[in-house]
């Protein structure tokens, strides 16, 4: 059982608190004049309101307060707390003040009268910058799962009704026009008619693989390893780009999200070899290792400085990033001039697996 201090070391300690701690308080007598600030207040109004506050001006922290947040408004000086007459505690609520070096801060503050008799208030304020920093953070990474989830889906919906309508609707046709073959003699007609059985078979040959790229069904039915064998397959038929591809997954399912993103990641790495890394073979690896799914993309091509400005817009080494971080993976990219180009995608598993 711990002993309580005694009267001098309580006070002592108290005065450490006042004087170290990182949260600003002010104490202030009933009629709003300063009495006391600890080091931490004063850092936080400019030298004007400083000298204010001490020479007993009573709305002197108005001249740096803009607002606190009310049950109707986000900022407003209605009915402020601190120049109510009624004397009750406020444990908890939001102001922002106008600090020296900061700029407009948001804080958690309170109020509170400890000295009863000789009206004697505290007010306490903690910054909250980095909690709204994380905040807004968490909202925005919600926000863009949601965008990326309702993206997949409206790929998803996209891809099948090209396969199973217009593919479909265009195959028939083709059946048709086949049929027709042999249904005249005439050598022109005959001529024209194949011209145009030979457009369509590449039209309906542009649809499927349009529709695969959207969103292979592969993916959502077999899971990542049949999924990347089928591009792969396309994009050596395609392209002559020759994929050295390694896995040990075997079967191994895991949430949607988790092989929606490996999926893309890889896609993009692709692509982005094509266009710029100017070699035939592209080594692709997929294991998990100590509940870790990690994908690795590499070539041997002409590669470049990271802090070079990339080739194109940009745009997918940043989605490729973004990804990762939603589904709290990391993603690196590590290139050197004449050295070839690795990108390496890191993905925690051990919550999201899902045997096939």
């Amino acid at each position: 059982m711990m002993m309580p201090a005694g009267t001098d070391q309580l006070g002592s300690l108290m005065t450490k608190l006042f004087e170290n701690s990182t949260e600003a308080i002010f104490f202030f007598d009933k009629e709003g004049q300063a009495l006391a600030m600890n080091p931490a207040a004063e850092d936080i109004v400019d030298s004007d309101i400083l000298r204010q506050l001490y020479q007993g001006n009573s709305h002197a922290l108005c001249g740096t307060c803009r607002g606190y947040t009310s049950e109707t408004e986000l900022r407003t000086c209605l009915n402020c707390y601190f120049s109510s007459s009624d004397m009750e505690d406020i444990p908890s609520f939001q102001v922002y003040l106008e600090t020296k070096d900061k700029g407009i801060i948001p804080y958690a503050a309170s109020l509170h009268l400890i000295d009863q008799e000789n009206s004697i208030r505290v007010f306490m304020l903690r910054d909250l910058t980095r909690q709204f920093k994380t905040q807004e953070k968490l909202y925005q990474n919600k926000m863009m799962k949601h965008v990326m989830e309702a993206q997949e889906n409206e790929r998803k919906r996209i891809s099948r009704e090209l396969h199973d309508s217009v593919a479909q609707e265009l195959m028939s046709a083709v059946v048709d026009l086949r049929v027709l073959k042999y249904m005249t003699a005439d050598d022109q007609l005959l001529k024209k008619m194949k011209q145009t059985e030979a457009l369509m078979t590449r039209l309906l040959q542009d649809i499927r693989n349009l529709s695969v790229e959207l969103r292979p069904a592969a993916l959502d039915d077999l899971g990542l390893e049949a999924a990347f064998r089928s591009h792969f397959k396309r994009v050596e038929q395609n392209y002559g780009l020759v994929i050295e591809y390694e896995s040990c997954l075997s079967e191994k399912r895991y949430s949607n999200e988790i092989e929606t993103v490996i999926y893309r990641v890889c896609q993009e790495a692709l692509l982005n070899a094509l266009k710029y890394a100017q070699v035939d073979t592209v080594k692709v690896t997929l294991l998990e290792e100590k509940d870790m799914l990690q994908l690795t993309v590499e070539d041997e091509g002409i590669g470049f400085d990271p802090e070079d400005e990339p080739e194109g817009t940009g745009l997918g080494l940043y989605g490729m990033q973004e990804r990762a971080e939603l589904v709290g993976g990391s993603f690196s990219l590590i290139s050197n001039v004449g050295k070839g180009t690795k990108v390496l995608l890191r993905v925690p598993v051990g919550e999201h697996k899902e045997e096939a």
